[in-house]
């Protein structure tokens, strides 16, 4: 393109451009006459106000955390074995007391069939040497043996009794042992991961799956040592999950007393209420402490009297001469019916309650 006309092209764009903005200024000017020109005819309502709110609140600081369980195990065997049975993989939901994994017990099985064999001897043995003793408690009293006789027969019952015992006592710890060859679930819960296929050989202490409550889970944090003694009085401290619409308040909530001395900091943990959905252990998280700062000042306002248009936030602050002027401002947490200003206003100034109404007045 020449030259000539691409400076024929920017002047006419030149052109449209000022000709729009001429017409729209123009059209807002016409608005407004009108506007001011119906308030002269007809008095409107009352403008109504609300003065700016300040509270002397503690500062909220974030620190990131980890969601965890309350009750998470790490199943493991307490005799060695080969894994033999499987009955669970990773995500399944379990009751309590419900068989997990089995372990070869063949061995163990024979020990305490063994076991039972002995104590059915001893007791036969107990029998005898029972009736054996009433036998010679008879002749004694017919002065037909002499007393070291049937001391000899009360010593031999005595330790036929004592036989039994033991052994009933053997047969009993080698039913408890066959009983560790099968790992149950010791509560109802959902299995984490499975570490062991078929066939592996299970070693004691060595986590054959993990089992967490997913009815109990908390935030756990680390915070810096100073924060303990910045904590206020009556702290409500909040948990936020990425995925959530809002923070949680957690139903119980715990500053660890013992520092870490590697890094100084502490441990915090927030309890999560029961009915949150969607969250499982290993999420991040972060936990909202207010920390007392002496001085500190927070500026509130109305929540109607906000004015929201696209990313525009505003408030009409009505002066002494009672004309609402138009004020950016940048918000902060909303706490029920009213919403934290960051900055914008000042203690002592007014706000418009109905923001329609104040434009229109304005």
């Amino acid at each position: 393109m020449k030259p000539a006309a691409s400076r024929r092209l920017r002047a006419t764009a030149a052109w449209l451009a000022a000709t729009a903005l001429a017409l729209l200024a123009a059209l807002v000017s016409s608005i407004a006459v009108a506007q001011g020109v119906a308030a002269d005819r007809a008095p409107g309502p009352a403008l109504r106000t609300a003065p700016v709110a300040v509270s002397e609140a503690a500062r909220t600081t974030g620190y990131d955390g980890v969601v965890e369980a309350v009750r998470q195990t790490a199943m493991a065997a307490q005799v060695p074995g080969a894994v033999v049975a499987l009955a669970v993989k990773a995500g399944d939901r379990v009751r309590a007391g419900q068989v997990l994994v089995r372990l070869d017990a063949r061995a163990a099985e024979q020990t305490a069939a063994a076991g039972a064999a002995q104590v059915r001897a001893a007791r036969a043995a107990q029998e005898a040497a029972t009736r054996e003793f009433e036998r010679q408690q008879q002749l004694f009293a017919k002065n037909y043996i002499s007393r070291a006789a049937l001391d000899r027969a009360e010593a031999q019952h005595k330790a036929a009794q004592a036989e039994a015992a033991a052994q009933l006592a053997n047969a009993g710890a080698a039913r408890t042992q066959s009983g560790f060859y099968v790992i149950r679930a010791p509560y109802e819960g959902i299995v984490a991961d499975v570490a062991v296929v078929l066939g592996d050989m299970a070693m004691p202490g060595r986590p054959l799956l993990t089992l967490y409550d997913p009815r109990a889970l908390r935030v756990k944090a680390a915070v810096p040592q100073t924060v303990a003694a910045r904590l206020a009085q009556d702290a409500r401290p909040e948990a936020e999950i990425p995925g959530l619409a809002q923070r949680v308040q957690p139903a119980r909530w715990q500053l660890l007393p013992t520092v870490d001395p590697a890094t100084h900091t502490l441990e915090l943990r927030l309890e999560l209420p029961p009915a949150l959905a969607g969250v499982t252990p290993g999420m991040f998280a972060r936990a909202w402490l207010p920390l007392a700062t002496a001085g500190e000042r927070r500026v509130y306002v109305p929540q109607q009297a906000v004015l929201r248009r696209s990313e525009l936030n505003a408030v009409y602050v009505v002066g002494q001469d009672g004309r609402p002027l138009l004020r950016q401002v940048r918000l902060g947490r909303a706490d029920a019916d009213r919403i934290e200003i960051l900055s914008g206003l000042e203690p002592g100034e007014r706000v418009a309650l109905d923001p329609q109404l104040a434009a229109r007045l304005h």
